[in-house]
C-alpha cells in the first residue's frame, strides 16, 4: 500500500510474511498465493506491498539462480504484489516448533551473517518495483548479550561497514539505493534505540541504520518521542518501522492478571519482559520466568514482547501498547517531511497466542492480517497522509 505525505514523497505499507512459515522458495511462491494475494484481494486493493522474509536457503536459490529470481518478481506482479523491504532478522527455522534463542544466531561476528545480508540485498535490487529506487532491509541487532565481547562486537563492525560499502557498489551496479537497520530487541546487545547510536556512529555510513519496531521500543519503556529525536540528533537514520504492539499489565502483583498472562507464555518464541524500577529497567529473557517466584518486581507495570495484534487488544485486565505505536507513528511520519518511508506490520505469533484467539482456518488469518492492515492504514490516513491506488 502507498501513501502520498504531504511533503510529496511516497511512504509504503507492508506486511511481513514471517508470520507465514517458508524456509524455501517453492513454499514463498505458495505463501503468496494462499495468503498475501488473498490479503490484497479482501482490502480491495490492485497492488499490496509485503515484507518478504527469505530464509537462507531461499535467498540463496534467489541469488543463485536468475531465472528464478525472475520467475518471483513476475509471480509478484501477477499476484498485485511489490516488495520494497525484507526482512532479515530470522536466518532460518522461524517455523519450527521452538525457535527462542535460535533466532538470534548467527550473529554480526560470524560470516554467515554477512553472506546472507548480502545475498538479501542483491535479490532486493531485483525485487523493486520499476518506479521504485529504494529498499530496504532489517536485521539482527549485532547479537544476543551473553555471546558478545569486545573481539566480537569489533568483527561485527568490520562485517557491517564491508556490507555498506557493497551496498555502495549495489547501487552503482543498478541504481536501486539499499539500506539495512540494525532492530533492537530486548535481550540483545543493542536493547534499545539509545544502545544503537554508539555503534552505528562509530560505523558512520548511512547505509546502516536503525529498523524501529514499536513493540520492541514499548517493552523496554522508551518512550517514542525521546528516542526518535536522540537517533536524529546523531544522525542515525530510521531505514524502516515495524509496526506492532506489545503486551501490557497494568496490575502484575493481582493473581487474576499473572494468570492472564500465564495464557500467553508459550513455547515457540521468546517474550522478553520488562518493568521499570527507581533505579532503571528491569526485565526477564521470558514471560515464564517473571511469572515464577520474584524474579521481576510487581509494583509497577510489565510488558512482554509478544506481537498482539494490533486491532485486537487483548481482554481485560491485559491491553496492548498500542497507544505506543500512535505515539511513534505521530513522529515517524506525522511531521512536515517522514523520518522513514518504510513501514511494516509485524505480527507473526498468530498462532503463538492462548488457543481461544488463534485463526482456525487460513481465511482467518487472511481477515485478521487485512483487519490490522486497515487499522494502519486508517492512522496514516488519519496523520494527513493520502492512500494511493
Amino acid at each position: 500500500m502507498r501513501f502520498r505525505h504531504p511533503d510529496g514523497s511516497t511512504v509504503h505499507l507492508a506486511y511481513c510474511t514471517n508470520v507465514h512459515p517458508a524456509e524455501t522458495l517453492d513454499g514463498v511462491l505458495a505463501q503468496l498465493r494462499d495468503h498475501c494475494e488473498p490479503v490484497r484481494r479482501r482490502l480491495g486493493r490492485d497492488r499490496l506491498g509485503i515484507g518478504l522474509w527469505l530464509a537462507k536457503d531461499a535467498s540463496h536459490a534467489l541469488v543463485t539462480d536468475p531465472v528464478a529470481l525472475r520467475a518471483l518478481r513476475s509471480e509478484l506482479d501477477r499476484r498485485g504484489l511489490e516488495v520494497v523491504t525484507l526482512n532479515g532478522f530470522p536466518y532460518e527455522g522461524f517455523g519450527a516448533q521452538e525457535v527462542k534463542y535460535r533466532v538470534y544466531r548467527p550473529d554480526w561476528a560470524d560470516p554467515e551473517r554477512l553472506a546472507y545480508t548480502t545475498a538479501l540485498a542483491r535479490v532486493l535490487a531485483r525485487l523493486l518495483p520499476d518506479d521504485v529506487t529504494e529498499g530496504s532491509i532489517s536485521t539482527l541487532p549485532l547479537a544476543w548479550r551473553t555471546a558478545y565481547d569486545d573481539d566480537r562486537a569489533a568483527t561485527a563492525r568490520a562485517a557491517l561497514t564491508t556490507l555498506a560499502e557493497r551496498l555502495d557498489a549495489l547501487h552503482e551496479l543498478t541504481g536501486r539505493s539499499l539500506r539495512v537497520g540494525l532492530e533492537p530487541e530486548p535481550g540483545c546487545t543493542v536493547e534499545t534505540t539509545a544502545d544503537a547510536i554508539a555503534p552505528l556512529t562509530a560505523i558512520g555510513h548511512d547505509r546502516i541504520g536503525v529498523c524501529v519496531d514499536t513493540c520492541h521500543l514499548a517493552t523496554s519503556f522508551e518512550d517514542p518521542h525521546t528516542a526518535l529525536d536522540a537517533l536524529a540528533e546523531a544522525h542515525v537514520p530510521v531505514v524502516k518501522s515495524q509496526l506492532s504492539a506489545a503486551l501490557h499489565a497494568e496490575h502484575p502483583r493481582l493473581p487474576e492478571v499473572r494468570a492472564a498472562l500465564a495464557a500467553f507464555d508459550e513455547p515457540r518464541f521468546l517474550h522478553q519482559t520488562r518493568t521499570t524500577t527507581a533505579t532503571g529497567p528491569r526485565g526477564t529473557d521470558d514471560l515464564g520466568e517473571a511469572l515464577t517466584g520474584d524474579a521481576l518486581p510487581d509494583t509497577a507495570p510489565w510488558r512482554a514482547h509478544f506481537h498482539v495484534p494490533l486491532h485486537a487488544a487483548p481482554a481485560a485486565p491485559l491491553t496492548s501498547t498500542l497507544p505506543v505505536l500512535r505515539a511513534a507513528l505521530t513522529r515517524l511520519v506525522g511531521g512536515p517531511h517522514p523520518l522513514t518511508r518504510h513501514l511494516e506490520v509485524e505480527t507473526y505469533t498468530w498462532q503463538a497466542l492462548p488457543p481461544e484467539l488463534r485463526p482456525r482456518a487460513r481465511a482467518q488469518l487472511v481477515d485478521g492480517i487485512a483487519a490490522e492492515l486497515t487499522l494502519a492504514r486508517d492512522l496514516l490516513t488519519d496523520l494527513g497522509l493520502k492512500e494511493l491506488p
